[in-house]
């Protein structure tokens, strides 16, 4: 399969001016002629029944059939971030969706998937942390450590927030990292960018005093960069990981929440701004006999 990296750069204006259109809608993923379908090449039906879940994202993704061990480590991924409560706003913002619209699932899923990001369940950053980091330790000639040190001072002394580092409530370790990492190392699959990550996490932890857990985001960093995953597929896979707590959490609003999901005070609303005032006599051209 050809690289995306490699190809050349396509644009509107050079099938405007050719006015040849051939080639303006192509894949390299699926082909659907009638009574086949094909991924990769491969006919699903054969697909169906012989390759697992794990083992079907990757060739949609990558082109080819994984290794036993990727296979193996990319559904330790899948399974490692499926629910968590009601810590993240995923969850939250997916059951409030639901409240306001039972009549469907799809709109609560919808909008719990669009909370993925910096702040939460998405290892882009942490990717993107970790393979410019390796780019300038192969660049530059450093050891693992020096890389590690210079990464983890300029973070520090900017005070910007380490990617993939510390969790709410998981302040010592988080068991999802903890279980991803032991696999991976159980498997061999624990290559120098992980090493590299791991030596940023501890080098920034020693310079700021801090205690911060590598978390979910960034293991799955480190071992979906050991499979070849780019970043921005990373974010799909984690966002696929958390579908089934998603439907779940959505379904159960839906049949046993609470209909128009509000926040009282009780729960954490408060309000901060001015006290009880009126309009300038001035600007107060209509009274009113509404009780205020």
């Amino acid at each position: 399969m050809s690289q995306n990296n490699s190809k050349k750069k396509r644009n509107v204006g050079q099938y405007l001016k050719s006015n040849d259109w051939s080639d303006y809608w192509r894949t390299e993923i699926s082909q659907a002629p009638a009574h086949r379908i094909l991924i990769r090449g491969y006919p699903l039906p054969e697909i169906c029944g012989n390759l697992t879940f794990a083992e079907t994202l990757y060739l949609t993704l990558k082109g080819e059939l994984p290794t036993p061990t990727v296979a193996k480590m990319l559904d330790a991924v899948l399974c490692c971030v499926i629910d968590h409560q009601f810590i993240t706003s995923t969850v939250v913002t997916g059951r409030f969706i639901a409240s306001a619209f039972p009549d469907s699932p799809v709109p609560g899923i919808a909008g719990s998937i669009l909370t993925a990001g910096r702040n939460t369940w998405s290892p882009q950053e942490s990717a993107n942390l970790i393979n410019e980091s390796y780019d300038r330790m192969k660049a530059e000639g450093l050891t693992i450590e020096q890389m590690a040190e210079r990464v983890a001072g300029e973070y520090a002394e900017q005070r910007k927030q380490m990617p993939g580092m510390g969790h709410p409530t998981h302040k010592e370790f988080d068991p999802r990292a903890a279980r991803l990492i032991e696999l991976a190392k159980d498997n061999d699959y624990w290559g120098e960018k992980s090493q590299l990550y791991a030596a940023i996490h501890e080098a920034y932890n020693r310079i700021t005093g801090r205690n911060l857990c590598l978390n979910a985001d960034g293991a799955m960093a480190c071992v979906m960069n050991e499979m070849g995953l780019k970043p921005m597929e990373m974010v799909g896979v984690a966002v696929l990981a958390y579908m089934p707590g998603i439907i779940a959490h959505v379904i159960e609003e839906i049949e046993d929440g609470v209909p128009l999901r509000i926040i009282p005070e009780e729960l954490g609303s408060k309000y901060i701004g001015p006290e009880f005032r009126h309009l300038p006599a001035d600007r107060l051209k209509n009274p009113t006999n509404v009780q205020l």
